[in-house]
């Protein structure tokens, strides 16, 4: 059995307070919090530390925490890649790298977004995944610590709009069909979560919501939708608006479009990429005093050029040119997702969009785990839930990741 504390830490609370206290850790699930007492977001007295190093106390692995703020491990539940990898790429090695980046960068859950790519091809990376996952389920407690969590799949199409295709490719956009939509589902194991839909081009669409969202999901992705029509979706079903302001109609005063339906619609969940690029600070700040921070989901929609230099990459079948933090279609100049982590974007949005670190980390860890429907096991710092917590400074540096109980970084 592993045990582990963590002393003297600024603690993350389900009521959104940061604490000063220690945290124990027996085996892989968070066993106990003790509190010394309740702090500001940023406390003026806090301290940074460069590293962090372990004692032994009475047999019991202790992390001397000094200063540092506790959250619980980042879940993103719509990226593609990185390290020169893709998920569609269908691969073992793909899940292998991607899921280890993952991990190291905090990010300890993950549902990676697919492609639109031939239904075929789709299905074949929906099994690799699923055979990935169940050997990660078998595998050693060190190997799987080192690997974020395959916990499900955010398809973003192929059920999506010619007309907002984005960096998509609109060869293999398909009419919704919900014998397709199931065969991906059972080509998963189970693991799609989510399924994007543009209604606008499928009329039938309600009950193609209503079957679908039997077994995942349905989310307005890709999409030219007017206001009445995302509305109409959303009154079938729909409970999630893929990656918001992009790929989808302005928010103008006299067509609010999709964006206005999701403001109007209490239990629709919203994912918002907040690289600094995708969408200006001033219009994430507003979004969330809008919708409420319970209902936005920080993703980084990162491509497989993240964590790599510049230059030419693919995109489902597409050439992508990254360049510094921008990745663009290398024909036509589309911005075709981002270059930055979930654990970037947190940072960013607390440090260049002035959020607080409560609310960014409810945004990349709770709301995503709500989501998901895993919030009873992880996305909050609460005994019982399974151990991954990251430290940062201070600043906001990476000081540590702990995965189930086991200390990666």
């Amino acid at each position: 059995m592993k045990n582990m504390r963590i002393h003297n830490a600024f603690i993350l609370q389900d009521d959104g307070v940061f604490r000063r206290g220690s945290l124990k850790i027996d085996g892989d699930r968070i066993s106990c919090i003790n509190l010394f007492g309740e702090c500001d977001a940023v406390p003026a007295s806090v301290q940074s530390h460069d590293d962090l190093p372990h004692r032994t106390d009475d047999c019991r692995d202790l992390i001397e925490a000094e200063g540092c703020y506790a959250i619980p491990g980042l879940i993103d539940l719509h990226f593609h890649g990185a390290m020169g990898y893709d998920v569609c790429d269908g691969t073992r090695e793909a899940y292998e790298k991607i899921s280890e980046y993952e991990a190291s960068c905090g990010i300890t859950k993950i549902c990676p977004a697919t492609l639109t790519i031939p239904a075929d091809d789709l299905r074949s990376v929906l099994r690799t995944g699923a055979s990935f996952r169940d050997e990660m389920l078998t595998a050693d407690d060190p190997v799987r610590a080192q690997h974020a969590d395959l916990v499900g799949f955010n398809m973003e199409g192929p059920f999506i709009s010619h007309a907002k295709k984005g960096a998509q490719n609109e060869e293999y956009i398909l009419p919704c069909d919900i014998e397709t939509a199931r065969s991906f589902y059972e080509a998963s194991g189970g693991l799609m979560r989510m399924i994007g839909l543009a209604p606008e081009e499928n009329p039938d669409f309600a009950p193609f919501i209503e079957a679908v969202s039997s077994f995942a999901r349905v989310s307005l992705a890709h999409s030219n939708a007017d206001y009445d029509t995302a509305l109409r979706a959303i009154r079938a079903g729909a409970r999630h608006a893929v990656h918001l302001y992009n790929a989808m109609p302005e928010f103008l005063h006299r067509a609010p479009g999709i964006i206005g339906a999701v403001a109007d619609s209490p239990d629709v969940m919203a994912e918002l990429i907040c690289d600094g690029i995708h969408v200006h600070p001033a219009l994430v700040r507003a979004t969330i005093s809008m919708m409420g921070a319970g209902r936005m989901i920080f993703i980084s929609d990162s491509l497989r050029c993240t964590g790599m230099p510049d230059g030419i990459y693919e995109l489902g079948g597409q050439d992508v040119k990254k360049s510094g933090r921008y990745c663009t279609l290398a024909e036509g100049g589309n911005l075709a997702g981002s270059v930055s982590n979930l654990m970037d974007c947190l940072i960013n949005s607390v440090k260049n969009m002035g959020l607080p670190l409560e609310t960014a980390v409810q945004c990349a860890s709770a709301n995503p785990a709500k989501a998901l429907g895993i919030y009873d096991i992880c996305g909050s710092l609460t005994p019982g839930k399974r151990a991954d917590i990251v430290l940062l400074g201070k600043d906001l540096s990476l000081k540590a990741v702990i995965k189930d109980g086991i200390r990666i970084v």
